[in-house]
């Protein structure tokens, strides 16, 4: 496979380069990727770039995930408008380790095959760096005026900017420069990828590498992906969209793929899904014959959410999205987490009960008109269960005698009360 040719029919390439596609068709070729180690989990942010790496394996050469644990701690001036917190040392290698399992559903890291995946923490080689062998060894090969002429340095410093811009940010691109010097000297790295704001940090690289040693390295960068309607890509009312699921449950990750537009659905499918062209060209030609049926968004999520968190996640996600089109029954809703439950209903009216109350039970009219206001009055919730349209954790009331109780809670503290096709109420027994 010819990455530079593969990466460009997906739209992953922005910058690249030259000389770079050369390299790769020479020989096998080490690259890496910088991930921010702020936290212990990936968003959807990061998985563009971990894609790359998984393309550029796929294609026979040997991908390096860089924990940024030293330039984590001080701040790219890349985009961002403050600097990050210091991160102790526990903390960072607790993160490492949890990047690295959520790294191994893309990378193979095991193998031993030549080409296999290598994770690596900057930290590492910087921690016992003193400031005056950084300036003597590193600091002296850069200008301040090659560094000033960087744009993620002028925006900073630029009128439109209140911030202003650190000493140590002006640095990072010092710092990661030496990261790329670093790993071209030890691990016989020459190429640097990530998204396009990183231009200016992974060329200083490639110019350090050359005035230190001499030698030729390499830089490709992929787009910034955004949406269609302008919106900032991985991003939603709740936040991050992450790759924990106990940040974000699997059905939450299955329905941001679900809810994306048609125009997204098509751009996405090429990053992060490694289907072929011919298959995504069949898939697109079946989504437009019939777009309402969705068949784009859905394919999309399957083979994402599969991928993170594996496939008995994904037929959960796919029987919890399915729950309020009214094809799902009680034992579906039973099988639900708590976190997948609530996500399902967010946003519909909560009712609090006592469950001391369920006990000894309580009788369904009383339940929904006088215990919660699902029901205005008893009347309306007689002549509703007449019709068949009330529903207690998806199965039709038949009774207005029935008696509600702790059996019929679901994870032992929530009742679903449906009226109509499409009016839901949770009740929270507590």
């Amino acid at each position: 496979m010819n990455f530079v040719e593969e990466l460009k029919w997906r739209g992953m390439i922005h910058d690249i380069m030259p000389g770079t596609e050369e390299q790769l068709k020479k020989e096998m070729t080490s690259a890496y990727v910088g991930i921010d180690p702020t936290a212990d989990s990936l968003h959807i942010g990061h998985l563009v770039s971990v894609m790359m790496l998984r393309h550029f394996q796929i294609a026979g050469h040997k991908p390096i995930a860089l924990v940024g644990g030293a330039t984590g701690m001080i701040g790219d001036p890349s985009g961002k408008s403050q600097e990050r917190n210091l991160l102790d040392e526990k903390t960072l290698r607790h993160n490492e380790n949890s990047l690295k399992e959520q790294l191994a559903k893309f990378l193979d890291f095991y193998s031993d095959k030549p080409n296999a995946a290598e994770l690596v923490n900057n930290y590492d080689w910087m921690k016992e760096f003193s400031f005056l062998d950084f300036i003597r060894d590193v600091g002296k090969h850069i200008t301040v005026n090659y560094m000033m002429s960087k744009d993620s340095v002028k925006k900073r410093l630029g009128s439109e900017s209140r911030e202003g811009l650190s000493f140590t940010e002006f640095t990072y691109q010092l710092v990661q420069g030496y990261d790329f010097l670093h790993l071209y000297n030890n691990k016989g790295c020459k190429l640097q990828m990530g998204g396009s704001d990183q231009w200016g940090n992974i060329t200083t690289g490639t110019e350090l590498i050359r005035r230190k040693t001499g030698g030729e390295a390499f830089a490709l960068t992929c787009p910034l992906i955004t949406k269609a309607d302008g919106g900032k890509f991985g991003k939603t009312e709740s936040g991050n969209v992450w790759l924990d699921p106990e940040r974000t449950s699997p059905y939450a990750f299955y329905q941001f793929w679900l809810n994306t537009s048609d125009t997204d659905a098509e751009k996405y499918i090429k990053i992060f899904t490694l289907l072929s062209r011919e298959e995504i060209d069949a898939l697109v030609t079946e989504h437009n014959e019939a777009p309402h049926m969705r068949k784009l968004q859905k394919r999309l999520a399957e083979i994402v959410t599969e991928l993170v968190h594996g496939k008995e996640a994904l037929e959960t996600a796919i029987e919890a999205s399915q729950i309020l089109f009214g094809k799902a029954v009680t034992s579906t809703l039973r099988k639900l987490d708590e976190q997948t439950l609530l996500a399902v209903f967010d946003g519909v009216p909560i009712f609090n009960i006592s469950k001391k109350e369920l006990v000894s039970g309580i009788a369904i009219m009383d339940l929904v008109a006088e215990k919660t206001e699902v029901l205005p009055s008893k009347g309306e919730a007689r002549r509703t269960i007449k019709g068949g349209g009330l529903a207690l954790n998806k199965e039709k009331v038949t009774a207005d005698d029935q008696v509600v109780n702790c059996e019929d809670l679901l994870n032992d503290k929530y009742l679903l009360i449906q009226k109509g096709k499409k009016n839901y109420f949770l009740i929270i027994a507590e």
